[in-house]
């Protein structure tokens, strides 16, 4: 797990989700982190930005990035049946600020 998950992380279990895996791979995507958010299983795509003069991080989740993700959560899915009710893709967009970090998460950021 690199940094920007690790914060990631840390700040979606403070928000009450429940960890299940990190850095899924298949060879047609990775997620970066699997959480569970009561009875939805979450995606998570992290983007971390030391600055954002070049686009803000969640501005940087291209639809191929989407295509990829929304692969490997079938592939992640099939490997894995459970009881889920739902699932969701989530963005969280990270940037430091001068005390700390700044956080964007976009809950169903696409469908």
């Amino acid at each position: 797990m690199n940094f920007g998950e690790e914060l990631a992380l840390e700040y979606l279990l403070a928000q009450g989700l429940q960890f299940v895996e990190a850095n899924f791979r298949l060879r047609r995507g990775e997620i970066d982190l699997i959480m569970r958010h009561g009875h939805v299983l979450v995606f998570v795509e992290v983007k971390y930005r030391s600055s954002e003069r070049y686009g803000t991080s969640l501005e940087q989740v291209t639809p191929s990035k989407i295509r990829k993700i929304r692969l490997a959560a079938q592939g992640y899915l099939q490997r894995y049946p459970q009881e889920v009710s739902a699932i969701r893709f989530d963005v969280v967009g990270i940037s430091p600020q001068t005390t700390g970090y700044r956080f964007k998460w976009v809950k169903g950021a696409f469908e």
